[in-house]
């Protein structure tokens, strides 16, 4: 089933927005969100989990304080990690997607958001345990209440998608993937995207290029010095150029808080990266040419 929510083409996520990162404040948050609007950013990713169950809630109050249109944005949020906090004093780290708490963690969501609805809710990673039927009944009940507006999943594998698949329909993904993490290219999950119309967002879309020194990043780099020159362009938007030459047609979900780096972000979706060269970029994250 194709997702019928349109997002901007570059996602902002608010993993970094609170206690995990910047821990901006209310009116620092507010901020954010504005000159995300005016450089065209509309969508902004959530998860229950982000700050120790606390950035949703943080972000709600900055949202109600920005003055912004909420049909002028789409809210995504996440659900199913049960993590041990300060807000869950729990014994073990563990999934929960039963009916009830699937649709009490969406309501959960809306309240802290400060929303009546969010555009798409994913199963936060997937579990041994989850039953297709389960999952099922509880988006046909937040969807036929208006809650959410479309569903999806994050970090499953082709053959987890089709499990929930099997009973409800499955209208994006969310998955880890970058040139320093190109294996959806070759596992079924680009693949599975197209294949059935669902929506491909990339966390973590920069990949370990400016976090770790090592021989695959040195050769990236080496590739890109060129390239930079040719295209007049950062090495942050050759990376995310070369995921949206993807014919996935996937939404990068950016997760710096800085309002110059959001704007580069964006500026990568004017280039267009030739065929050979994302060949070459491909091959030097690879450390050698393709079969």
């Amino acid at each position: 089933m194709k997702n019928t929510v349109t997002y901007s083409g570059i996602i902002a996520g608010t993993m970094t927005w609170g206690s995990w990162g910047r821990q901006y404040s209310q009116g620092e948050m507010a901020s954010l969100i504005n000159r995300c609007l005016e450089m065209g950013i509309t969508t902004f990713d959530h998860a229950d989990i982000y700050g120790g169950y606390t950035t949703e809630a943080d972000f709600g109050k900055a949202f109600s304080e920005s003055g912004v249109d909420r049909q002028n944005v789409q809210f995504i949020s996440k659900c199913g990690i049960q993590m041990p906090s300060e807000a869950r004093p729990l014994g073990v780290k563990h999934y929960e997607y039963g009916t009830d708490y699937i649709i009490h963690s969406a309501v959960t969501s809306l309240q802290h958001l400060k929303t009546e609805y969010l555009d798409l809710l994913l199963l936060h990673r997937p579990s041994p345990l989850m039953h297709p039927e389960e999952v099922a009944a509880a988006f046909s009940a937040l969807r036929d209440s208006g809650k959410v507006r479309a569903f999806g999943v994050s970090n499953f594998t082709p053959s987890q998608i089709s499990l929930i698949g099997s009973a409800v329909p499955v209208e994006a993904h969310q998955f880890e993937c970058s040139l320093t993490a190109e294996t959806p290219l070759w596992d079924g999950t680009l693949d599975d995207c197209i294949v059935h119309g669902r929506t491909a967002m990339a966390w973590s879309p920069l990949g370990t290029y400016f976090r770790e020194a090592n021989e695959q990043n040195t050769r990236i780099a080496d590739c890109l010095k060129p390239l930079c020159e040719k295209y007049q362009a950062t090495e942050t938007q050759l990376l995310l150029a070369w995921l949206l030459r993807h014919p996935a047609a996937i939404h990068p979900v950016v997760g710096t808080t800085k309002p110059e780096r959001l704007q580069e972000s964006m500026d990568s979706m004017n280039l267009d990266l030739e065929l050979q060269d994302w060949f070459l970029m491909l091959e030097a994250s690879q450390g050698s040419e393709v079969p």
